[in-house]
């Protein structure tokens, strides 16, 4: 692992001012592995407890994820905020909130679900997740041309918004809600942000820094290798981290640093 002592500039900020300091994570390739079925992923061994330990240090930390709300929750108690579908849906404590536009097109969703489920390519398996839904054509490469011609089809089909994924096609409502909107949103206040991430939804957040940054906030941008990579991540990047075990190394560092 990359020394992250000698890469002190990024993080200094973060172990200087915890107190006023969020750090934010994606979910898979981040802090889980990337598995063939996205419904088989787990946290890495420890690494509930290392996020539930750096949520008791610093001002705010969260996990974004594309995934649901429902879904982080199986892992992750109240401590933290959850962000599902890329701020579709937030969990803080005992409060939920969902975007006041999402529901309507939960009908629009279970549609596109059924009839690329029933019509859909060979071998794409469909994801719903209530407001949003994923086509993957993880464990089929041969099939990507297939799977994205066919949600760019159902896109304009149902009025949703196609965005590439890892291994993946995500299908959205036409909202304003990313990971970068969501990082706004959960940041607001903070004098340091950091972001660790390692796919395309990733680089909208690593956008929402700059934007931050350019209003005076401190921000460390953290990438992570993983199958699948967004191009452009890793060179937008403070640190660079190989895979989910380098996470869990830089949580326990931020959390074991002396303060001051």
């Amino acid at each position: 692992m990359h020394d992250l002592t000698a890469r002190s500039t990024a993080l200094r900020p973060l172990l200087e001012a915890p107190g006023e300091a969020g750090v934010f994570l994606d979910f898979d390739g981040t802090l889980a592995e990337i598995t063939d079925d996205p419904a088989d992923a787990e946290p890495l061994d420890g690494a509930v407890p290392a996020v539930e330990a750096l949520a008791e240090r610093y001002a705010r930390v969260g996990v974004l994820s594309g995934r649901p709300v429902s879904f982080l929750q199986r892992f992750f108690g109240g401590s933290l905020l959850l962000a599902g579908l890329d701020g579709l849906e937030v969990v803080q404590g005992a409060q939920r909130r969902e975007h006041p536009s999402g529901g309507v097109w939960r009908e629009v969703v279970d549609d596109v679900a059924a009839v690329s489920r029933a019509r859909g390519p060979e071998g794409m398996r469909v994801e719903s997740k209530g407001i949003s839904l994923t086509l993957h054509f993880r464990g089929r490469p041969d099939i990507e041309g297939a799977v994205r011609e066919w949600a760019q089809q159902q896109a304009r089909r149902s009025g949703l918004c196609w965005r590439p994924a890892r291994m993946s096609v995500e299908l959205h409502p036409p909202i304003p809600a990313d990971r970068g909107t969501a990082v706004l949103e959960l940041a607001a206040g903070l004098g340091t942000v950091c972001f660790v991430g390692d796919d395309h939804a990733d680089l909208r957040a690593f956008d929402a820094l700059d934007e931050l940054e350019g209003t005076g906030v401190r921000v460390a941008r953290v990438a992570v290798r993983s199958s699948g990579e967004a191009a452009g991540l890793e060179e937008r990047a403070d640190v660079v981290l190989d895979g989910p075990r380098e996470v869990l190394a830089l949580i326990e560092h931020l959390c074991d640093h002396p303060r001051g």
